[in-house]
């Protein structure tokens, strides 16, 4: 393999809402139905953007619909629509997205990952280049995550809790809802149903990393069967040079003077990177119970930190009681989140929340899959929302 890293992913995250609209404003709704699926495609790297609140769903398709006509119909609104179905999934079960929904193809996998996956050294091109890129940019393609999680739950037997969270935990753009599911979609616990790839398919989408010969090199059929009856394939055969993987990151401390007396309070955290309502005092705000559960990169610690400091003067660090304890009468308000220990903080100090704009409804039972989501919401999108022509 001359090029151990996927293509076209070298590519810097500004933390700033114009580096967003600069995305948006560059993506061709066409192009990117026409070439999504490829990992050089022309996709909208967006999901940073849209996982730390620079936009929001509504906010993306407004701005792209200044330059070109959108419907309900157009492929990147339809891709756009699973994150919102994702955190419909979230509100309703809450925790439970870490728990299997179903069970899964295999009778026993590993709770840890293979030291060889870990270190970039499977011997699997496909699978070694993900891993780097991974480690080296904090993003990665949708199908090569895809093809990651099928490899390692299905032909290493590796649990899928064990890798989306090792993913998580280095992902820039990780977004727990979509990481979660999109996980047990590969995995089969969220529908019943394994997704499978093989080589044919990745020289279709990635033909620099067709990884013929390998472990992937083989029918839909018999992958099948491996993936409920068989072992832990384990690394092609030979010895594979390794990388070593990154230590997690450290969150900012908490500020030395924080503004006690400040009346309101808008209280910053990791997932509302967008603009502070005017008339608040700006505070960023880390609840370290979640980091210590869930680990991030020193590189998605830096986005984050970067982004606090443009819009806040001081950070505070603690749960609910610290809150109240350093603004005891004062008028607290947040954007709302479904991020476990943050939404149990907010609730507890009474922190006013606004919602999350939303472009699709959020129906109020649990759509048990996205094509039933879909035909609930999509009939009524183009009204319960503007669409900007």
């Amino acid at each position: 393999m001359n090029d151990l890293f996927l293509p076209a992913v070298h590519d810097a995250f500004e933390p700033t809402p114009a580096a967003a609209h600069a995305r948006i404003d560059a993506l061709d709704p066409a192009r990117y139905a026409r070439t999504r699926n490829h990992l050089d495609g022309a996709v909208s790297r967006l999901s940073p953007y849209l996982t730390h609140g620079l936009v929001d769903v509504p906010s993306v398709i407004a701005r792209l619909g200044q330059r070109h006509t959108l419907t309900p119909a157009d492929k990147i609104v339809f891709e756009l629509a699973w994150r919102e179905y994702f955190h419909h999934l979230w509100r309703h079960w809450g925790d439970g997205i870490l728990s299997a929904r179903r069970p899964a193809p295999a009778a026993r996998y590993a709770a840890e990952l293979p030291a060889d996956v870990r270190e970039g050294r499977t011997g699997v091109p496909v699978i070694d280049a993900s891993v780097r890129t991974l480690y080296d940019t904090g993003y990665l393609h949708n199908h090569a995550r895809m093809w990651l999680a099928s490899y390692l739950v299905h032909l290493r037997k590796t649990g899928w809790l064990a890798g989306a969270t090792w993913m998580y935990r280095h992902l820039l753009d990780g977004d727990l809802a979509s990481n979660m599911l999109s996980w047990q979609w590969v995995a089969g616990t969220l529908t019943g149903k394994p997704y499978l790839f093989n080589a044919e398919n990745v020289a279709r989408y990635a033909p620099a990393l067709a990884s013929r010969g390998t472990a992937i090199d083989d029918s839909y059929e018999s992958l099948d069967r491996r993936a409920r009856h068989a072992a832990d394939c384990g690394p092609e055969p030979g010895a594979h040079t390794g990388i070593e993987e990154p230590d997690a990151g450290a969150p900012p401390a908490e500020s030395a003077a924080l503004p006690t007396g400040a009346d309101p309070v808008w209280l910053v955290h990791p997932w509302s990177l967008g603009e502070v309502p005017p008339g608040h005092v700006a505070v960023g705000w880390i609840e370290p119970g979640f980091h210590a559960r869930f680990g991030w990169s020193a590189a998605r610690w830096a986005f984050v930190a970067a982004r606090m400091r443009a819009l806040c003067d001081s950070v505070v660090v603690g749960n609910a009681d610290r809150l109240r304890l350093l603004w005891p009468t004062a008028r607290l308000s947040a954007q709302a989140t479904l991020n476990p220990f943050y939404a149990e903080a907010l609730r507890d100090a009474r922190v006013t929340l606004q919602p999350v704009p939303r472009q699709f409804d959020d129906p109020p039972r649990p759509q048990p899959s996205f094509s039933r989501f879909w035909q609930t919401v999509a009939p009524d999108a183009s009204t319960a929302r503007p669409w900007h022509r």
